[in-house]
């Protein structure tokens, strides 16, 4: 909601001779009842933020509580069993099964003629293309009155980037148009993969991990250059790398569905279907899950308070804003409400947090809570045990 902008801005350092970088700087302002404006749509959706962040923490608890009932329900009914030809006595058991590969037909990138050793599963084409790239700085300034004004100095450097930048979003697009690309990134699957018996479907190939680089005849370092120099690039020219995956054997946990694996349903809720390269025993695979259910979790809970946090801050800067008038005071009034919304988001999340805990998992829950008391409890009478022999310490004192 800018009630003035300077689109033309000013250059500084235009290209013109195919120098690395430039800048264009642009400067908008705002006026006090616009910001009062904007900071009230903010207020609303920091009313939206807070719960929905909390709804967030809440639900990520159950999520995870779930998803080790279902891991641990499944690491205590998996049957481990052969490779060599599904048995009709496991349809729909959970199965835990690990051999080596075979592949009908490896997978190929015919646009690119690019072929991996025998025995791969999935090959993964990555396309990085030339192009201008844009960093954004930004500089606001309250002035007299309590309207904004914001200084934003736009760089740009050519340079090499995953993909296309869609350079329409640019501030300054004259000049920086980014070509479409001749080649994207994809990845290419086996045909007639299978687990001694057993087939695996494109998903499951889907998740092998592609932890090797396929280097093309050549092409010593395993990078295809499209362009006419790759020691002068220029725009649109690409540089493009395959990585695959052939391990020696898979292992796999699902339920046994005719001559393939499908998604086991738990009691707890989940469907269990895990795949990891090599021979793994079920135990392990179980484990591994377990501790990425664990990192998900924490980084959910991160996202939860982040995202608590900036709902408290939209919440009260109409504060900061009405104090703008003048500037000293409202950026007193703005680190206030900010430390405000601090202790906030500090208070509020943990209680979110344990309630669910209390909710999900009562007794772990309930045991939390008590020794948290009991915790308290024993400072607050070690404090006051230890108080009456300062006073009389004190007392003592000439």
């Amino acid at each position: 909601m800018s009630d003035n902008n300077d689109p033309g801005g000013s250059w500084t350092n235009p290209l013109g001779d195919g120098g690395g970088t430039d800048t264009f700087t642009s400067t908008s302002s705002q006026s006090w009842f616009s910001s009062i404006g904007s900071a009230l749509v903010g207020l609303l959706i920091g009313l939206v933020m807070i719960p929905g962040s909390g709804a967030l923490l809440f639900w990520n608890e159950g999520r995870a509580v779930q998803t080790a009932r279902s891991l641990t329900e499944g690491a205590g009914a998996v049957w481990d069993v052969s490779a060599d030809r599904p048995d009709a006595a496991n349809e729909g058991k959970l199965v835990h099964v690990s051999g080596p590969v075979r592949v009908g037909q490896v997978p190929l990138d015919t646009e690119l003629d690019a072929k991996p050793p025998n025995g791969t599963l999935r090959l993964l084409r990555n396309v990085e293309m030339f192009q201008w790239l844009e960093e954004n700085r930004s500089e606001t300034r309250t002035r007299l009155g309590g309207g904004t004004e914001t200084v934003t100095t736009s760089t740009y450097r050519r340079g090499w980037h995953d993909g296309r930048v869609d350079s329409s979003r640019f501030h300054q697009p004259d000049g920086h148009q980014n070509p479409q690309l001749r080649y994207a990134s994809r990845s290419f699957l086996a045909q007639g993969a299978t687990l001694g018996g057993f087939r695996l479907s494109d998903q499951q190939l889907g998740g092998l991990p592609t932890d090797q680089t396929l280097t093309l005849p050549g092409s010593g370092d395993g990078t295809r250059y499209i362009g006419p120099d790759p020691n002068n690039p220029r725009l649109g020219d690409l540089r493009i790398t395959w990585r695959y995956a052939q391990p020696d054997s898979v292992s796999v946990v699902g339920a046994q569905v005719g001559d393939g694996f499908g998604p086991y349903a738990t009691n707890a809720g989940d469907r269990l279907l895990l795949i990891r390269a090599g021979t793994v025993p079920a135990p392990a695979m179980f484990q591994q899950a377990q501790d990425d259910n664990a990192l998900l979790t924490w980084i959910l809970r991160l996202v939860g308070v982040v995202l608590m946090f900036i709902g408290w801050v939209l919440l009260f800067n109409p504060l900061k804003v009405l104090a703008d008038v003048i500037p000293p005071l409202g950026a007193v009034v703005g680190f206030g409400t900010g430390a405000l919304a601090a202790v906030l988001t500090v208070l509020v999340a943990p209680v979110i947090i344990a309630i669910a805990w209390l909710f999900y998992r009562p007794l772990v829950g309930i045991a939390i809570l008590a020794a948290g008391l009991g915790l308290a409890y024993g400072i607050t009478r070690l404090r006051r045990s230890r108080a009456p022999s300062v006073r009389k310490g004190s007392l003592q004192t000439p």
